[in-house]
């Protein structure tokens, strides 16, 4: 099933852990892959002392505009700055706009992540070094992120299979990055978060319903 085999061969016990609430210290952003059949964002938080990145929350939905995902993607926290996949400035073939200029307009802070050819195994390097290194932490509630995790692989000719993988390629973004685009929590922002977490800890998170 899993071809010539999986992108990250690292045992789930080594990152996945359970939600605790982080300092507000921690600067925090986020990664966000856009499409119409999906649109997958991850947020991240940054222990700069130790140089941790926890993974915190996730964002997994679809056939829906831009305005709809930009409201569930700010409730985590408006002043935010999101890592975006560079496919998203090109221009549509269907109604001749950008996407990142879309969601722009919504109110997201966006800048394009780095996903060429190079960039992709730059950035799948980035992350398995953290896996492998203790240094790339997941909170078990991102459930989606962990199932596309468990399949992410590649072909007999060594090429990622490039399907149901929308939250690892923000996972990519976010490790690239390495964090730099991180943002202090604000106050009222960090009583949400809290309130994410222990609802999270009972199985449903209040930002995204499941």
């Amino acid at each position: 099933m899993l071809g010539a085999g999986k992108v990250y061969p690292v045992s789930e016990d080594e990152f996945i852990i359970d939600p605790f609430s982080m300092p507000t210290y921690w600067p925090r952003g986020y990664a966000l892959d856009v499409g119409w059949k999906r649109t997958a964002a991850l947020w991240g938080a940054h222990d700069r002392d130790d140089d941790i990145i926890y993974i915190y929350s996730e964002y997994y939905q679809g056939q829906q505009p831009p305005a709809v995902h930009a409201h569930a993607i700010k409730a985590r926290g408006e002043h935010l700055i999101g890592a975006v996949d560079p496919a998203s400035a090109g221009v549509s073939q269907v109604d001749g706009r950008s996407l990142i200029t879309e969601y722009r307009k919504v109110g997201l802070k966006l800048f394009p992540a780095n996903n060429k050819v190079t960039g992709q195994e730059g950035g799948i390097h980035a992350v398995y070094s953290r896996l492998t290194e203790g240094r790339l932490k997941i909170f078990r509630t991102c459930a989606n992120l962990i199932k596309e995790l468990r399949i992410y692989r590649r072909n007999e000719r060594g090429k990622i299979v490039k399907e149901n993988d929308h939250l690892c390629d923000a996972l990519r973004y976010l490790c690239m990055t390495n964090m730099s685009h991180g943002q202090k929590m604000k106050s009222s922002e960090d009583e949400d978060d809290e309130n994410v977490i222990q609802l999270s800890q009972r199985g449903r998170n209040r930002l995204t319903g499941y």
